[in-house]
């Protein structure tokens, strides 16, 4: 799918022409950390290829934003309360636990329950609806322009400093109604390929 899914301020995405595969995860994954000297905020980024957790956290990193990474729901849930993230980006399809039943569950815990998440996937319909309906803020369609990634997690940390987020509410845009050509890792774009 060669577009993007806005919610509520939500992402576009541009295309880079590389395909990327999926890489075979093997478990247990390492989280990655890494403190970065006055951080603007703090993403969990949980995807289950590497390749797109090293662009999002790259993309993000130089935009002053520390990250840290995990490779499936399991690892997420594992590790969120000891992170705490001021945001969590989520791939849906992914082993052990998927990114949809991980962000109702984040929902359902009275200590994430107003944490914004991001799903950074393919957006099909089926995803959108779910994610709508368990409370996903906002929809990233891969291959994913960075400097939308940037611009919708700054968007919705600063949202989430405020009095609270409505979730699940806000207009989803189709196809080309975004911004163009990127900057950060990559010709244009970051991310591709199957989910």
């Amino acid at each position: 799918m060669n577009g993007f899914l806005r919610v509520r301020g939500g992402v576009s995405v541009a295309r880079t022409g590389v395909e990327v595969g999926k890489t075979r995860t093997r478990w247990p994954v390492p989280t990655y950390s890494r403190v970065v000297p006055g951080a603007s905020g703090r993403v969990l980024v949980v995807d289950d290829n590497k390749v797109i957790r090293q662009l999002i956290r790259v993309n993000l990193e130089l935009e002053g934003i520390e990250v840290v990474t995990a490779g499936d729901g399991v690892e997420c849930l594992d590790v969120v309360h000891q992170v705490q993230p001021d945001l969590v980006t989520l791939d849906v399809v992914m082993p052990r636990l998927d990114g949809l039943r991980t962000a109702a569950r984040l929902r359902a815990d009275p200590r994430t329950r107003d944490l914004p998440l991001v799903v950074i996937s393919a957006c099909t319909q089926y995803e959108v609806e779910a994610g709508l309906e368990v409370g996903v803020d906002a929809f990233l369609a891969k291959p994913f322009d960075p400097a939308e990634l940037v611009s919708v997690v700054r968007e919705l940390m600063e949202r989430g400093e405020g009095v609270g987020l409505e979730r699940g509410l806000g207009t989803v845009l189709g196809a080309g109604e975004g911004v163009g050509a990127g900057k950060g890792v990559g010709p244009g774009g970051a991310g591709s390929g199957a989910e």
